[in-house]
């Protein structure tokens, strides 16, 4: 009947959610073993980074809480030169951090603006926030906020963020206040 097919419904997705978490796991260990063993291999050229932009935050919308929205703000050159894919895998770790770390109905604000001879990429949610103790220790790996103990990671994602940016050049930081959000910012260097 109705009720039953609407347990089997729930247990159905309570599986896909599982499975999706154990897969972003392994994903990070792999992630974080092929840096460790020098097997990411930077594939630097000319793309459309509004495009990319765009089309991972497009993608991220299938992760968002009820009434969660994604804004983009885009004030940068179209083009741009870098590592297509590692940038785009380190949106997708921020904006997934900025959904998992928010509430149902938050705002999540994606701005990619121009500043010198940067591209200055920031994702900023009202979350739960960062205590200023643990900040320091952030990109480490395995480190996990003390505020963030009972929301599903590895402690991994920052740290490959970190050395994902490494590779292409690029610089990362990061400003938070404990329960009211936080901003992770990838400055990256624009070939001139």
């Amino acid at each position: 009947g109705g009720e039953e097919q609407d347990k089997r419904d729930r247990h159905i997705e309570k599986i896909k959610g599982s499975v999706k978490h154990l897969n972003d796991i392994l994903e990070d260990f792999l992630s974080l073993g092929r840096l460790d063993e020098g097997k990411v291999r930077i594939d630097e050229k000319r793309f459309d980074l509004q495009q990319v932009v765009a089309d991972t935050v497009e993608e991220m919308h299938l992760m968002l809480k009820p009434g969660q929205r994604i804004n983009l703000h885009y004030a940068a050159p179209r083009e741009i030169t870098t590592d297509p894919k590692l940038l785009k895998n380190m949106l997708i770790n921020l904006l997934s951090n900025a959904i998992k770390f928010s509430a149902a109905g938050s705002v999540v604000e994606v701005r990619v603006a121009a500043i010198g001879q940067t591209v200055r990429i920031e994702v900023e949610d009202h979350g739960i926030g960062i205590p200023e103790s643990d900040q320091p220790r952030l990109f480490s790996s395995f480190f996990r906020g003390a505020n963030a103990t009972n929301i599903q990671g590895t402690g991994l994602g920052l740290q490959i963020i970190k050395r994902y940016a490494d590779l292409i050049g690029a610089m990362v930081s990061m400003r938070s206040v404990l329960n009211e959000g936080s901003v992770f910012i990838i400055d990256i260097p624009v070939a001139t």
